[in-house]
């Protein structure tokens, strides 16, 4: 089996001192063992983001109270970008990488007061890695002055600095300070989204895909009709950035954003849905088979999902959609289908014993509802 490191490992006692050092030469006077017995003291026990608050706190108080001077600084140490910095580590040449995670942490809360320097300071940093949790600082102060400044970032010769505009303004980014403002109205961003829907990168048209599904969470008939709009006389590109912003829509079955697809109401019968393990255990698969004929006079495209309706702690039902098949079924034709789903124990879910549900959604719409018992005790 691979072992996978933890991300908190990253920000490492090395990289501690790898920041120190790059300070010490640019910041007369900074006590680097001062700074260094600080963090380290504390960093082993701690998760990734409090090791990168832990080292910004400890930047922010050695680092000059003038903001000029305290930009300078954190500029000097940056990696140069003479290089390709994917994957990079902070190295005797300068801090890029994860190092730049408490470098922008430093910016983003407590550069403030010198506004649109240090947005331009963060546009320089996420080039070395993502300013997508800082700038939102600069948003909740000042949206309109942010999105100015960062308008004109547009063009930028950077794919990191194109990406910040749309992944920096998610209303829901993981892990990030939600942004209220755009969860009420995103329309703000609309037009730069648009600009940048069809740029060179893939890590950029996957960040508005991504900004779009966040939209599409309290907005979702927006998005259907926005997916209508870029689907006209799309490339594959296109099509593929609109297709993953409207995943969860077309799991939750919404009737714009599967007709933007070409997904009509289904003209079906359902003739059988099976469950073919009506008691199982934890750990085991619910097996279950489905017959389906079209009643259409015309071929239709259909994206087949399937749905548990599992048991909550208070005894309703939940409905959990999981995606199936996509095919296209001709005229009266008949097909069948089966499946074999794995419920075994997550961090994310808990079962409970008891009655459970399955169902079919087929281009939005539900067919079926048969039982089956899982026992979660073993």
């Amino acid at each position: 089996m691979i072992s996978v490191e933890p991300f908190k490992n990253k920000l490492s006692a090395e990289l501690v001192c790898c920041i120190a050092e790059h300070v010490s030469r640019h910041l007369p006077g900074f006590n680097a063992e001062s700074f260094k017995a600080e963090v380290l003291q504390q960093l082993d026990q701690l998760e990734l983001k409090q090791r990168s608050q832990l080292i910004a706190d400890q930047l922010h108080k050695t680092l000059p109270s003038n903001f000029k001077k305290r930009n300078a600084v954190l500029r000097a140490v940056l990696h140069p970008l003479d290089t390709a910095l994917t994957d990079q580590q902070s190295d005797d040449a300068g801090i890029c990488g994860w190092g730049m995670m408490p470098l922008c942490t430093v910016v983003g809360q407590y550069g403030l007061k010198d506004f649109d320097n240090s947005l331009q300071l963060l546009r320089e940093m996420t080039s070395r890695f993502t300013a997508e949790f800082d700038v939102r600082f600069y948003l909740l102060a000042d949206q309109d002055r942010t999105l100015n400044i960062m308008r004109t970032w547009l063009q930028d010769d950077n794919a990191n600095v194109r990406r910040l505009i749309s992944e920096g303004t998610r209303p829901r980014l993981p892990w990030g300070q939600q942004l209220p403002a755009f969860i009420a109205d995103p329309s703000p961003m609309l037009p730069m989204l648009t600009a940048l829907r069809d740029d060179e990168s893939e890590y950029v048209r996957r960040s508005v895909a991504n900004h779009l599904n966040d939209i599409a969470k309290d907005h979702p008939d927006l998005v259907a009709e926005l997916a209508l709009e870029w689907l006209k006389g799309a490339d594959k590109n296109r099509e593929k950035l609109v297709r993953h912003a409207c995943r969860t829509l077309i799991k939750q079955g919404h009737s714009g954003a599967l007709k933007a697809f070409g997904y009509t109401a289904p003209k079906l019968e359902l003739l059988q849905l099976s469950v073919h393990t009506p008691h199982i255990t934890l750990g085991d698969s619910l097996k279950f088979s489905a017959t389906l004929c079209s009643t259409s006079k015309q071929s239709q495209s259909l994206v087949i999902d399937y749905v548990l309706h599992l048991k909550k702690a208070n005894n309703s039902l939940a409905a959990k959609v999981f995606k199936w098949k996509k095919l296209r079924l001709a005229a009266g034709e008949k097909i069948s289908i089966d499946k074999s789903h794995p419920l075994r124990a997550i961090t994310t879910r808990r079962y409970y014993s008891g009655a459970q549900q399955l169902s079919l959604r087929i281009n939005g719409t539900d067919f079926g509802l048969e039982n089956f018992e899982l026992d979660v005790s073993s």
